[in-house]
């Protein structure tokens, strides 16, 4: 079954099964959107939920500190932050000033609305948005997932560990509740590993 035709599933559970954003979080993923969207024209909604997983991940590694702090689960196309899906599932009503959200049969695309904001972005920020766009802007829906299904990665150990990795790859199951953490990027960094704690803990 496509998680298309779970979405009404999703929306039914406890509000307590996904990550709430705080109003500059929302700032940020909308802006980081716009300008995901405008560097990658009728961007597809699965490649821009992998572009935003790939900001934090690569944020964490370089420094400790995450891009966005978003929450995300162990889904059958990889890394998802719920709350995000199902908001441009169900026509993005936290992100309409952003974006416009354009289906075409069972596909989404995600398109600008507005101008880019930096005003919540570092100028590290700003770098690391140009790269990640310069790195997979070319990169398909499906080639993301696989890069973050790839042997190591955050959601291959969750899956492995907790027993769902066949599951997931037969999509005999599309999504569990199972929360990365993030913070095991860095586990063998000390400086970065205290700095992501401490991101974490005041935000």
């Amino acid at each position: 079954m496509h998680l298309e035709n779970e979405i009404k599933g999703l929306m039914g559970l406890s509000n307590k099964t996904y990550h709430k954003l705080t109003s500059e979080q929302l700032d940020k993923v909308g802006n980081a959107m716009v300008f995901l969207s405008t560097k990658i024209p009728k961007l597809p909604k699965t490649k821009l939920l992998k572009l935003l997983y790939i900001l934090d991940e690569y944020s964490i590694k370089n420094s400790g500190i995450p891009f966005f702090n978003l929450q995300y689960k162990v889904w059958k196309l990889g890394p998802v932050p719920q709350g995000i899906f199902i908001e441009l599932s169900d026509k993005s009503f936290h992100f309409d000033k952003y974006i416009h959200i354009e289906s075409e049969g069972d596909k989404t695309y995600i398109n600008p609305k507005s101008d880019f904001c930096d005003d919540e972005f570092s100028d590290n920020d700003i770098d690391l948005l140009h790269l990640v766009v310069e790195k997979f802007k070319n990169k398909s829906g499906k080639e993301l997932v696989a890069y973050t299904h790839r042997p190591n990665s955050l959601w291959r150990i969750a899956a492995e560990k907790n027993n769902v990795y066949q599951q997931l790859e037969n999509g005999e199951i599309n999504y569990t509740d199972i929360i990365l953490n993030l913070g095991d990027l860095v586990q063998h960094d000390k400086r970065k590993k205290s700095i992501y704690q401490h991101y974490t803990e005041e935000n």
